[in-house]
């Protein structure tokens, strides 16, 4: 509803300049949303009625409760709306992690004061700031550099793009490394099972001249037998990100799209707030888990899984006051889901499983580890039997994680029969950023903290909106402009996600009062000195015949945009209009206009009274753009 003011106008700035850069606001307004009318921006209708409301209600009041969203955003909208509107009069904060009632009521009968949490507002007001200061500058320099067009640049969203296109760029560049390996097929008491060779042969000859050496011992031995038990930890409660990488890789869905889908379910009152960051629940909320489960009893497909737990001590694997943040991990809530749409009950359930697996026994695994020879050749195969599912027992269609051979009892001095033996081509694929393949952006942000849980998503769509990358089926892929801006700033401190993570650990210590945000936001004003003049620096390669001057100012080139065709000049008035008298002319018939000052003959042109003609754009001594009409066929013009 309301924001910084984004535009440099409002600070003095006018069109992208060199000496106006870096641009450092000692105070910065905040006005509502806008929205563009023609040429201009304005404030949006909506937003100026809705705080009109808003107003008045406050006029009406003794003291405000905040009910915005438990957090470091809702905090500042609050916040915003209050100082705008110039509010004085005492507030109390609720917080709540989900909408229920019974979570409601709790809230209402503890409330505190708002100053409690000053600090999650001075957290959210410095990452706001930060934004703005690199994004405008870093996006001006650049610009500036490229001689004009925009390329738009900032704190979060270039730091993210050189992830995505650095990975995407070692995983087409990869040359695969081929090797033979040998497979043999055995068995003992009917069970079949097949060993491969530890050694790697480079060159087919080599894996034959084994392969002979192996078919004629006609046995394998076993030399040595492992076993060992292994137990695996259920996986944790979902935060939003993991949510939202496992509804990719299982539904297909983008991360907006499994956010857009918690956050209908949160309003519905079946599920927690669902833009944490934390995978743990405190100890008053286990509290509540039997309960929760209790009610899964009834689920369709979850029922049998939710009765084994009824009575059963629970995991606490996920149970850690001290990992909790704003937000405890997603939960179900008491209450019981109405009417869902297909992909909210897609989501509803991936949670209430994930909330049965968290609390369920862990997985028990005997593995067993194989040595064998047979000739010359080391073999090896390693089993694995589940002695207890525990909580893999509550999705049957998961992937394992390894694939799970289930063995025969071996012994060591055993001859067991070659039955048969080949050499299989493989590919080693290590190191080829084969994850950009398989995920969604989710684990590159995931990786690397940066961001929030709530705005990744908003930062890719931002990325795709961009054009600097594209969905391709379930993939990520950058595209020749996002590959173009990451070639110019991938050097360079913009780009550097390190940094970036660094500065939302740093938020996080405004937000629990180890650090001062005047602090904070020096570092950042330094940080955007820093990066405005290293892009001022770049050189923005441009392919030949790009570069063709303005005919007015000579000092300017053109630029070509979807409606218009102007000068890089910021003095310099030139500008073409693409639509002229009901055609839309092209980058050549503009180009044919600007380097010869006519075009070539178009036709169809429509009058006012819509009526079709023919002419050629012509540009005048002023510089205005007329028609020129061709000699009639009796010879008059």
């Amino acid at each position: 509803m309301l924001r910084i003011m984004h535009l440099p106008e409002a600070y003095g700035f006018t069109g992208f300049r060199r000496e106006h850069l870096p641009i450092l606001p000692q105070e910065f307004k905040y006005v509502p949303r806008q929205i563009r009318e023609g040429k201009e921006y304005k404030p949006d209708p909506g937003v100026l009625k809705q705080l009109k409301v808003i107003r008045e209600v406050f006029d009406r009041s003794d003291r405000i409760i905040m009910a915005t969203d438990a957090g470091r955003e809702g905090d500042a909208i609050h916040r915003y709306i209050y100082s705008y509107l110039g509010c004085r009069k005492p507030c109390l904060r609720l917080w709540v992690s989900s909408l229920t009632d019974r979570a409601i009521r709790d809230g209402l009968e503890n409330l505190r004061p708002g100053g409690d949490y000053d600090n999650l507002y001075r957290a959210a007001e410095a990452r706001a700031i930060a934004d703005y200061l690199i994004g405008i500058n870093a996006t001006q320099a650049l610009s500036i550099a490229a001689g004009g067009g925009i390329y738009s640049l900032g704190r979060v969203q270039t730091p993210t793009l050189a992830l995505v296109c650095s990975r995407y760029l070692e995983n087409r560049d990869f040359v695969p490394q081929t090797y033979h390996q040998l497979k043999v097929t055995t068995a003992k008491d009917g069970k079949a099972f097949a060993v491969f060779s530890e050694q790697r042969y480079d060159t087919q000859e080599e894996a034959k001249k084994v392969l002979a050496t192996v078919t004629a011992a006609g046995t394998v031995s076993v030399d040595e037998v492992q076993r060992k038990d292994a137990s695996q930890e259920p996986p944790l409660l979902y935060d939003l990100t993991a949510l939202q990488k496992d509804a990719n890789s299982r539904f297909g869905f983008s991360a907006e799209r499994t956010l857009a889908l918690a956050q209908s379910l949160y309003e519905k009152k079946v599920l927690s707030y669902p833009r944490t960051g934390s995978r743990f629940i405190p100890e008053d909320v286990f509290d509540e888990m039997p309960e929760r489960i209790a009610a899964l009893e009834t689920h369709p497909v979850l029922a049998v899984q939710a009765a084994r737990l009824k009575d059963a001590v629970l995991n606490r694997h996920s149970v850690n006051d001290r990992k909790v943040t704003d937000h405890h991990a997603l939960i179900l809530t008491e209450c019981r889901p109405g009417e869902l749409s297909e992909d909210e009950r897609k989501v509803y359930d991936m949670v209430a499983a994930r909330l049965l697996e968290a609390f369920s026994e862990r997985c028990l695994k005997e593995v067993t580890t194989v040595s064998l020879t047979a000739g010359d050749c080391r073999f090896s195969v390693k089993g694995t039997q589940v002695k207890s599912a525990g909580w893999r027992a509550v999705r049957a269609e998961r992937e394992e994680d390894e694939e799970e051979v289930a063995l025969p009892v071996l012994l060591p001095g055993e001859n067991l029969p070659v039955q048969t033996a080949e050499s299989s081509l493989l590919s080693a694929m290590e190191h080829c950023g084969k994850e950009v393949q398989k995920e969604e952006y989710r684990s590159y942000l995931e990786e690397v903290g940066i961001g929030t849980p709530a705005t990744r998503a908003s930062i890719i769509e931002t990325l795709i909106a961009r054009g600097y990358m594209c969905r391709e089926k379930r993939n990520l892929v950058p595209t020749e402009k996002g590959l173009a801006v990451y070639g110019i700033v991938k050097d360079r401190r913009i780009a550097d996600v390190g940094m970036t993570g660094q500065w939302e650990a740093a938020l996080a210590k405004i937000e629990n009062g180890e650090m001062d945000s005047g602090t904070f936001r020096r570092g950042i004003e330094a940080y955007a000195v820093q990066i405005t003049e290293e892009l001022l620096q770049v050189q923005v390669p441009s392919a030949e015949g790009e570069r063709i001057p303005c005919p007015k100012c000579r000092s300017g080139r053109i630029l070509f945009y979807p409606k218009v065709a102007k000068c890089s000049n910021v003095d310099c008035p030139f500008t073409v209009f693409r639509d002229k008298g009901g055609k839309r002319l092209s980058d050549r018939q503009i180009t044919d206009l600007v380097v010869k000052g006519k075009t070539e003959l178009v036709k169809g042109f429509k009058s006012k009274e819509d009526k079709s003609f023919d002419a050629r754009l012509v540009l005048d001594k002023d510089f205005r753009i007329g028609y020129e009409f061709p000699p009639r066929k009796d010879g008059k013009r």
